[in-house]
């Protein structure tokens, strides 16, 4: 009972926003975050702690004022999310674009597969969707939702334009076919893991235990790595998908070396596009949670009592 009213109060709200206005909806997304942002302290110290380990001499004004728009972000992506099977090639033209999609089409004719190397950045959802409505169907490694009606709701929508879901669960069989068969597969690299499916690199100079698997699957195969991510660019008024120059990795002979250093390249990526967009990243994601054994996180300990 609880699964289905979850799920009845999600397509209600879908539904709605949906049928609204681009404009509006937004609007009314945005009003939706600053409640949030206001009544689940939770979060919100969760996003203060990281912040304020992230960027220690950044002013506290500027931090709160980037954990606003953190949610004003969310907001704007829950309504685009929600209006999604209203978006065509042609009514989407004026609000998105590409920029380096070059870096794309090259690592595509390349024919070793697409590894897209991504995060919670800007309009994650929005991303591979748009890139699918321009003819470049992909693959997204995601989390099952718990409520399976919510879950099959949800994929259905990111798949309408020919977009396929692995899920975390099972996907490392799913993601070798897709190489070898030459397909892209985007892959959102900075949440926090547990060993042995993550390994420790640096990240805002805190260890944090990282996603491996692209790495592994990457020097295995040889696939191309291409950065990617959408964000809101503000001088614009439009979201831009950016698409960077491979990663190429150095690859030493150390085979479990190697992993952890490419896992590094990607990760200070992720940590370069993170500090040109700080409001738009998921800062209230428990980044560093997992910690190396016998240490504790000193940032967030001297910050318990915020």
């Amino acid at each position: 009972m609880m699964n289905f009213l979850e799920f009845a109060l999600v397509w209600c709200v879908a539904r709605g926003l949906g049928r609204l206005p681009r404009g509006v909806a937004r609007w009314l997304g945005a009003g939706l975050g600053g409640l949030v942002y206001a009544l689940l302290g939770r979060l919100r110290r969760t996003g203060t702690r990281n912040l304020a380990c992230s960027f220690p001499e950044m002013p506290l004004a500027e931090r709160e004022r980037i954990l606003r728009g953190v949610y004003r972000g969310l907001g704007w992506q829950l309504a685009e999310f929600c209006r999604m099977e209203r978006y065509t090639a042609a009514n989407t033209l004026g609000w998105m674009r590409y920029e380096g999609l070059e870096h794309f089409l090259e690592a595509e004719a390349r024919g070793q597969g697409v590894l897209i190397v991504t995060g919670h950045l800007g309009a994650w959802e929005l991303s591979s969707f748009y890139h699918s409505l321009m003819g470049h169907p992909m693959g997204m490694v995601i989390r099952r939702l718990d409520n399976e009606r919510l879950d099959r709701f949800v994929n259905r929508i990111r798949c309408l334009h020919g977009n396929r879901v692995m899920h975390k669960d099972d996907f490392a069989r799913g993601l070798l076919t897709a190489m070898r068969a030459g397909q892209t597969v985007g892959i959102l690299m900075d949440t926090n893991m547990t060993p042995p499916q993550g390994v420790f690199v640096d990240f805002f100079g805190r260890a944090a235990c990282t996603a491996s698997g692209l790495a592994r699957v990457a020097l295995k195969t040889g696939a191309a790595v291409v950065p990617g991510f959408m964000v809101w660019e503000a001088a614009e008024g439009r979201y831009v998908l950016h698409f960077g120059e491979p990663i190429e990795p150095v690859v030493t002979g150390d085979h479990e070396g190697d992993i952890v250093a490419f896992t590094q390249q990607c990760t200070g990526v992720i940590e370069s596009w993170v500090r040109r967009y700080p409001e738009q990243w998921l800062w209230i994601h428990r980044r560093w949670k997992t910690r190396p054994d016998g240490t504790r996180d000193e940032g967030t300990r001297e910050l318990e009592q915020v």
